[in-house]
């Protein structure tokens, strides 16, 4: 059988259970009897103790009468729970018994009376040298006259008693403790409730997404950490099934993109080899085929990239103090035949002169071409780009802002996942990789930066990302 969980905490609770009874049964047992015995002897050698020194030790003085000191410990005995009152000598004579009167010829003699049975305490138990025929407690108290042991006062009581007394209370201790059994059935229902019922719906979770169904669902209505650990495995499942849509999606992408290029290559290549294509035409086609190829290295590049961005040991940055406004000026310039081309002109509105930022120049360079590059791509005619650097907070921002065609609010949140192109894009993209954004966003992640976008349908797009200040400037210091 199994052995789950639940079943290991109900054998703890049922041992728990039998040990408890085990130790009131034994333990608790003893020491009650040892508790009622000494109890009832302190009591009794109490009352030993004051009849030597008042009834038994005016009859040795003379000072009472035999009959008047029977009469007083028959009395006492019956308060007492009937308990034996003997007067006896040194000798082991019977002198006075509280249960009945003593005749004069009568005499009464404890055949191997020791009063030093003891052994330095004040009570003995056992049937009294044969006396009685079952055990008895008895106490001695010595009744002193003239600094002499006149005899002694001897209370008896029966074991049977003490030992009632001593189960009544021990029924007590069972009835406490079937009553802390029940109370702790508690504990076991809270358990069950809060603990084993979660986390077995974990575990069934946990089992099937294993199995590959991650589009299993389950909830545990619970704030503590049960539920924390229910969130994060429904969130982990969804995390892993919306990776697997990505990879999916990725290797999709990816077949089409090289598709497309391979596709077209042949077909010219084999149009110009049937000879479709005249001779004298070959030149504008292989002009094509060129411009394909270009496309296949450009998108396998973007993969490289990718990868390494994306390895265990993540990305290796070569982080300098440099110039951002010196970056964005060189790079706005290498795009002046794509601005020529659709009349655009790119407004630099730069911060300072220089602004030191510490991060690593090629990567920032790359993406702000890639920002560059796609604004110009959805810019329309005659237009103009605008880029520009804030200061706040020992950070800087560069913003790349262009006045095309927009992205819709709904694709806002995908256009930095790999090959990912908008509806409106795909007419403008047409050598577009879909590997810009997501390239670019992977360095800012890696310098621990943001990169964020607003955009407006029609009324144009802004990139914003965040670089940190370089220490000579948090300081104060002139910048040469």
């Amino acid at each position: 059988m199994k052995r789950t969980l639940y079943l290991k905490f109900l054998l703890a609770y049922l041992l728990f259970g039998l040990f408890g009874f085990i130790a009131v049964a034994t333990f608790v047992s003893s020491m009650t009897l040892e508790h009622c015995r000494r109890d009832k002897a302190e009591n009794l050698y109490a009352e030993a103790t004051q009849i030597a020194n008042t009834y038994a030790s005016d009859l040795y003085n003379s000072e009472t009468s035999l009959e008047a000191v029977q009469e007083q410990l028959s009395a006492l005995s019956k308060y007492m729970d009937d308990a034996k009152i003997w007067i006896v000598n040194p000798s082991g004579r019977l002198v006075l018994d509280s249960s009945q009167p003593l005749t004069v010829g009568d005499e009464v003699k404890i055949e191997g009376f020791d009063p030093t049975v003891t052994a330095g305490s004040y009570y003995t138990i056992g049937n009294f040298w044969g006396t009685f025929e079952e055990d008895y407690l008895s106490v001695f108290a010595p009744i002193t006259s003239d600094f002499k042991v006149q005899a002694y006062v001897i209370i008896h009581a029966p074991m049977s008693n003490i030992k009632q007394t001593a189960n009544e209370l021990l029924n007590i201790s069972y009835i406490v403790l079937l009553v802390l059994f029940l109370l702790s059935m508690i504990i076991l229902i809270f358990f069950t409730e809060l603990v084993y019922i979660p986390l077995k719906k974990i575990t069934l979770a946990t089992e099937q997404y294993a199995a590959g169904n991650m589009s299993y669902e389950f909830s545990v209505e619970s704030e503590d950490e049960m539920g924390y650990l229910a969130a994060s495995l429904s969130y982990m499942a969804g995390e892993i099934a919306r990776q697997e849509e990505d990879q999916r999606k990725f290797i999709a992408n990816v077949s089409h993109d090289f598709r497309s290029p391979l596709t077209s290559i042949r077909g010219y290549l084999v149009a110009m080899q049937d000879g479709t294509i005249p001779p004298e035409m070959h030149e504008k086609y292989l002009g094509i085929v060129l411009n394909e190829t270009d496309r296949l290295t450009k998108l396998t590049n973007g993969l490289l990239t990718l990868n390494n961005l994306n390895t265990s040991g993540g990305m290796l940055l070569d982080k300098t103090d440099f110039d951002i406004n010196n970056v964005i000026r060189n790079t706005a310039a290498s795009f002046e035949v794509q601005c020529l081309a659709k009349n655009l002109a790119i407004e630099l509105v730069l911060t300072e002169d220089s602004m030191l930022v510490n991060a690593d120049m090629s990567k920032i360079q790359q993406v702000l071409y890639n920002l560059i590059d796609n604004a110009i791509k959805f810019s329309h005619h005659d237009s103009v780009i605008k880029v520009e650097t804030t200061e706040k907070k020992k950070k800087v921002f560069i913003s790349v802002k262009d006045t095309g065609i927009g992205i819709p609010k709904e694709d806002q949140k995908l256009i930095f996942d790999r090959f990912y192109k908008s509806d409106l894009s795909r007419g403008k993209d047409k050598k577009g990789t879909g590997l810009g954004l997501s390239i670019a966003k992977e360095i800012i992640k890696a310098h621990g930066e943001n990169i964020n976008v607003v955009s407006t349908v029609g009324i144009g797009t802004e990139f914003i990302f965040s670089l940190p200040k370089a220490k000579t400037m948090e300081d104060g210091e002139d910048v040469l």
